[in-house]
């Protein structure tokens, strides 16, 4: 837990999951503060997405307890779920979008379920949401018009229209070419600045998570591995990490350069400060 007086909006206390004999997650402690992007890394299969879903509510942890907006969720009943569901939003890799739906109607399906607001007030929501999301024009489009990066484009205009106080991303720029991976990218810092929200990114993206992270967990072998910020990895000498960011086929294989260019202001993974 950080040493501050402010409450963590999102905390795993030494929770643990297993699928039969696979343990995904062993004692795993983590914290999100109100209004800050928490980055979590790993290879494959570490339970990075068990993480999101626990925290969403659709897988329960074996042990351990998980706090969201100050609430002990642990155990919860699907009919509690959906206050904390009401606050905190996620955007799926394949963005979940109702294939019948125009991207209008997508964005305001939520919108309308609450039964809170009336239809003038849900259009200006919609289309405002749009607009910031970069597909005001496709509003009539079905999610089968769109390519992969411009559907999870709408299924974050779709979860920001709730007006969460915080959003989970599932690998956000996986499945897309590099220039839709840079617009999602920058989408999401507009996201993290304009509003502020407490946000996740599960990514194997080390680039974007040197663009959005105010800290980073590395997951390894269901371990909480490395809790930290961005300058603290990109220093670290620890030959597990060293290794995984060698490998990513963003970065440079260097150590040393990795860390004059992150003492100089500079991103290691793409030289520009």
């Amino acid at each position: 837990m950080p040493g501050s007086e402010v409450a963590p909006y999102i905390a795993f206390e030494n929770v643990s999951k297993a699928f039969g004999n696979n343990v995904v997650l062993d004692n795993v402690s983590f914290f999100v503060l109100p209004g800050e992007t928490l980055c979590i890394i790993g290879r494959s299969g570490v339970g990075k997405s068990v993480s999101l879903q626990q925290i969403m509510g659709f897988l329960e942890p074996d042990s351990g307890k998980i706090l969201v907006a100050g609430t002990d969720i642990t155990g919860f009943t699907e009919e509690q779920m959906e206050t904390i569901r009401r606050k905190v939003t996620m955007v799926f890799q394949n963005g979940a979008l109702f294939d019948s739906l125009s991207v209008f109607e997508n964005v305001a399906f939520p919108l309308r379920e609450r039964k809170e607001l009336q239809e003038d007030q849900i259009d200006q929501i919609v289309s405002g949401m749009l607009g910031m999301v970069g597909v005001g024009e496709m509003a009539s489009s079905l999610p089968s018009d769109l390519s992969t990066g411009m559907r999870r484009a709408v299924s974050i205009g779709r979860a920001l229209a709730a007006q969460p106080e915080a959003i989970l991303y599932d690998e956000p720029t996986t499945m897309v070419d590099p220039m839709m991976a840079h617009r999602t990218a920058v989408l999401i810092q507009k996201v993290k600045v304009q509003l502020r929200l407490t946000s996740i990114v599960v990514t194997h993206d080390m680039a974007l998570a040197e663009k959005l992270a105010d800290r980073v967990l590395f997951l390894h072998e269901g371990k909480a591995h490395f809790f930290g910020s961005v300058p603290e990895l990109l220093k670290t000498t620890d030959p597990i990490l060293r290794e995984f960011l060698r490998l990513d086929e963003r970065s440079l294989p260097d150590p040393k350069l990795w860390q004059h260019r992150a003492s100089q202001g500079v991103s290691p993974a793409t030289g520009v400060r």
